[in-house]
């Protein structure tokens, strides 16, 4: 390999480690270099984005690298610090012209990253001034593409008024699983999925000759109807019955919406909550799901009408079609629903499970403390936060109460890392009702054994009672 092509390579290796570090880690001692500190025109001193474990990650990757320039692990050390000190000298110069944290300037972001490393290896190396210039031309408008692109992908925000946390993780996440123009390759990017759930599941009972009863299973949906006690209920809202519907993952099973549909219609509810996941895969196209969805809710009578959180497998690119369908959605907000004076609160939060990106502390910070709220989630996995927001009840699903369950319907997996006690059914915590439903729907595998799915009515009660029983 040529020595101009080697040194470029290690420039774009030691540079793209850093913000690699952030996708896989998030804040985790993502500590920022100048401590948040202002520059005497009271602007940051260099931003953020440049943290101290980005130096170190590089360090690291840089000494693990050196056999590809042929130096010394304490060489590519010091180059890799180097490349790190020019790009510090970039943002410290961004932030004195009032550029944002994150602005990607041409030329600018990649030339002292560039240089000062080849200039310390040009002592190390026999490197003429004509391949030095070689380097910065070569690096430079690589680098550069490489960082509009990621920038393009991790930060900038899909749609106008976007509602999430803008991470590089959550914007990364995203776009494998909703970008439209790479519905194409989405096999290619969601391999292991892929193969554990089309390939070896499928292929296991479609081996073991079980394949056949398994979907006939997942097609049998029950009602299941609780009911809850609460003493701080306000006195209208005492049998007020709540239609909850969770994975319903439409686009999964054919003759699923037409099973739902007729299910759904004959009952009467004071309010619909739909608990996300409405596609069946993580990843590919989100119309087949859609067009499933304007089915469904026509025929469902809710008189306060239908709230919705998302799920896991939701783009939130999908939050418009699903209000244009008549679903008031809450992404980290709250709802009030009033009654001959009184009122109570529906508190949803953003996808605990995948995108990691409900904010409790958000979602109720309209709602009095003393008010009655219910805590629309995904997943159980927001249990604790929802208790120190002092909820009264919390609706959940996205376990598929395991979908695929032992002969005493213990579930073998739950894809949740709450405790197993949140993984069906009723439970409670720190004083806090909570319910997982079981989803009307599959995920993975179109299949379920001893554990059918379900559409769950709740009945809130005044008083006390036995909470978690049979309506």
């Amino acid at each position: 390999m040529p020595l101009v092509v080697k040194i470029v390579v290690f420039l774009l290796w030691v540079n793209f480690l850093p913000p690699l570090a952030n996708l896989l880690w998030r804040e985790s001692l993502a500590s920022p270099v100048d401590g948040g500190l202002r520059w005497f025109d009271r602007q940051p001193l260099l931003g953020p984005n440049k943290t101290i474990r980005g130096i170190i990650v590089s360090l690291l990757g840089g000494t693990a690298v050196s056999p590809l320039l042929g130096l010394t692990w304490w060489q590519a050390a010091g180059a890799a610090l180097l490349a790190m000190a020019g790009d510090l000298l970039s943002s410290f110069i961004k932030r004195r012209v009032r550029l944002s944290s994150g602005t990607t300037v041409i030329a600018l972001d990649q030339l002292f990253e560039a240089l000062f490393p080849a200039l310390f290896l040009s002592f190390f190396m026999p490197l003429t001034a004509g391949q030095l210039i070689a380097i910065l031309l070569c690096f430079i408008p690589v680098s550069f593409a490489g960082s509009y692109f990621w920038n393009h992908v991790t930060y900038r925000p899909p749609q106008k008024n976007y509602p999430r946390l803008i991470r590089s993780p959550v914007r990364f996440r995203e776009w494998r699983s909703c970008h439209i123009p790479l519905f194409r390759w989405q096999v290619m990017l969601n391999l292991t999925s892929f193969l554990s759930h089309q390939v070896f599941l499928a292929g296991l009972f479609r081996l073991t000759g079980l394949y056949g009863a398994g979907v006939r299973n997942a097609l049998r949906v029950q009602v299941e109807e609780t009911s809850f006690h609460f003493e701080s209920l306000p006195d209208s809202f005492d049998r007020f019955r709540i239609l909850l519907l969770t994975d319903l993952h439409l686009d999964g099973l054919e003759n699923l919406t037409d099973i739902l549909i007729e299910k759904v219609k004959n009952i009467d509810a004071d309010l619909c909550l739909i608990g996300g996941d409405i596609r069946m895969k993580t990843y590919g196209p989100i119309a087949p799901c859609l067009r499933q969805l304007r089915r469904l809710l026509p025929h469902i009578k809710a008189r306060h009408g239908i709230l919705g959180v998302l799920g896991n497998h939701d783009c939130i690119e999908m939050t418009p079609d699903f209000e244009e369908c008549g679903i008031i959605m809450l992404i980290n907000d709250s709802w009030e629903i009033s009654r001959n004076g009184q009122r109570i609160w529906i508190v949803g939060v953003d996808d605990p499970h995948y995108y990691k990106t409900d904010n409790a502390r958000q979602a109720c910070q309209r709602v009095p403390q003393n008010d009655f709220k219910i805590f629309l989630a995904h997943t159980p996995e927001a249990y604790k936060r929802a208790a120190a927001c002092k909820a009264h009840l919390y609706l959940c699903g996205h376990t598929h109460g395991g979908q695929i369950c032992l002969a005493d319907k213990r579930p073998i997996l739950t894809n949740s890392k709450a405790p197993r006690f949140t993984a069906r059914g009723s439970w409670t915590y720190q004083g806090m009702s909570g319910y997982t439903s079981r989803g009307a729907g599959v995920s993975g595998v179109p299949l379920r054994f001893n554990c059918p799915g379900e559409i769950s009515l709740i009945t809130l009660r005044k008083g006390t009672g036995a909470d978690g029983a049979a309506c």
